[in-house]
């Protein structure tokens, strides 16, 4: 064999080699691997499965209103990543979205009362100053309030005052604010408040456009605006009278310069009488076929004579009720916290006596057709719980004393408002009542011990009848012999 032959013979073996080589080296699918697969593709299933009912599971939680994830998770989780304000916001474009919780369990009965003839499911609401551009209403009734009010709400937009302007007093159960009517006017809210109507097809005559609950408005005025000027209420009476169920003149907010001003006697005088000449003037509207409430909001800061002077005001005025009370600017001796010194007004649990004792003053003063409503007091911390809780304490008390809600406010209301002086007697009725005590105490009456023996007078001829006064003095006379 030659040299050439032989390197091709050589180069022949090699390639049939690696071709044999290459065969071999073809991966084959084991069983083994098949059955990794399958377990791959049940752990997948699995995890799925686990995510997708913790996911049920959360979002069953999430949505009950009453459920303690909202005091033990989402609040602390809340309060620790946001300050107050930023915290304060993220909560009202969340019930803005819908995706809020809600309240899945129908009032009891025995807490449905009337105000101003109109039933109410529930006596809890959320006063002015949380939602205070009309962004979340719905989402806000969703959790069961049957009162809602928006606002404060200016004429014209405004920015308030500078940050930061809202600070927790934890170790108080409190919060100071100073928040000084921020708000995006009264054309943007006005219009939020048309943009509803439309999703309500069909509803209750309420503005509220539910069933057992009512909506206001909170009326304030802008900075710049004159301190003695009534213009900004009766601009908001007008504009929203027709589209809610009440409107609340606000002269309480110790964060607005001169507000708290127009609570004086005559300033006062002329504010109401402004406001319900507005609101008189309004064609019923359209949403409820009644022209709106008009209530006044009052600061808890008032001595017994501020208070005395208001009562005279409202009883003299077209006023339907009074709201006690805004935050205070007093500061109790025992509030903990370092933002105590804070410049604003104190809201929470330690305003509670303060804003007690002004309602209890003024009920005194005021009669039981004017009906006035409670605000302010619950600690934030219980702000997420607030309707369960209250209800909780409702029942009990109502189980003990056998009656519905609206009968226990009736008999504390009846026993503690004012009362009109009822009219001193004329001299014929004093005469006749003194005559009627006299004959009873000696028993001359028909069924008197004594009245046995006793005559009566002859009749006097028809000419010699004495006139009333005359025939009362002789009876009474008569009767002492």
């Amino acid at each position: 064999m030659t040299f050439l032959q032989r390197g091709i013979s050589q180069s022949l073996f090699r390639n049939r080699l690696s071709q044999s080589h290459r065969v071999n080296l073809v991966p084959r699918r084991s069983a083994s691997t098949s059955t990794n697969t399958t377990v791959n593709t049940w752990r997948t299933a699995g995890y799925a499965t686990v995510v997708a009912v913790s996911a049920g599971v959360f979002a069953v939680y999430y949505f009950d209103a009453r459920s303690a994830m909202h005091r033990y998770v989402l609040t602390p989780v809340i309060r620790n990543l946001f300050d107050a304000e930023t915290g304060h916001k993220l909560a009202v474009k969340v019930l803005r979205t819908g995706l809020s919780p809600k309240d899945p369990v129908s009032d009891d009965a025995r807490l449905k009362f009337q105000l101003w003839g109109e039933d109410l499911s529930n006596p809890v609401g959320v006063a002015a100053g949380f939602d205070k551009d009309g962004e979340a209403i719905d989402g806000l009734f969703d959790l069961g309030f049957s009162w809602v009010e928006i606002g404060s709400v200016t004429p014209k937009p405004q920015p308030g005052n500078p940050r930061p302007r809202v600070f927790r007093l934890e170790e108080d159960d409190a919060l100071i604010n100073r928040y000084g009517f921020p708000s995006q006017g009264q054309p943007t809210v006005l219009s939020r408040l048309l943009a509803r109507i439309p999703k309500f097809t069909t509803g209750p005559e309420r503005a509220s456009l539910r069933d057992g609950s009512m909506l206001a408005v909170n009326l304030g005025k802008n900075k710049e605006s004159p301190a003695d000027s009534i213009d900004d209420y009766v601009s908001g009476v007008r504009a929203f009278g027709p589209y809610v169920d009440v409107l609340v003149v606000n002269v309480s907010s110790p964060n607005t310069p001169g507000l708290r001003g127009l609570q004086n006697k005559d300033t006062l005088e002329k504010l109401l009488q402004g406001v319900t000449q507005a609101r008189d003037e309004l064609e019923p509207s359209v949403l409820t076929f009644q022209k709106p409430r008009l209530v006044l909001k009052i600061a808890p800061d008032l001595n017994e004579s501020q208070l005395a002077d208001i009562a005279d005001v409202v009883r003299g005025s077209s006023i339907d009720g009074v709201i006690v009370s805004n935050t205070t600017i007093q500061r109790p001796s025992h509030l903990k916290n370092a933002s105590k010194v804070e410049t604003g007004g104190l809201s929470g649990v330690p305003i509670k006596p303060i804003s007690l004792k002004a309602l209890q003053t003024l009920r005194s003063q005021l009669p039981a057709s004017i009906p006035i409503i409670g605000s302010g007091a619950s600690g934030p911390a219980k702000m997420h719980s607030i309707l369960p809780k209250q209800e909780l304490k409702w029942f009990k008390f109502i189980r003990v004393s056998g009656k519905t809600w609206e009968q226990i406010v009736k008999e504390s209301v009846d026993k503690h408002s004012w009362r009109e002086p009822e009219p001193k007697p004329t001299t014929m009725e004093q005469l006749k009542t003194e005559a009627e005590e006299l004959k009873n105490l000696l028993g001359l009456g028909e069924k008197g011990e004594n009245a046995e023996g006793l005559k009566e007078p002859a009749p006097m001829p028809q000419e010699q009848v004495p006139d009333d006064e005359a025939e009362l003095k002789g009876a009474a006379q008569a009767s002492v012999l």
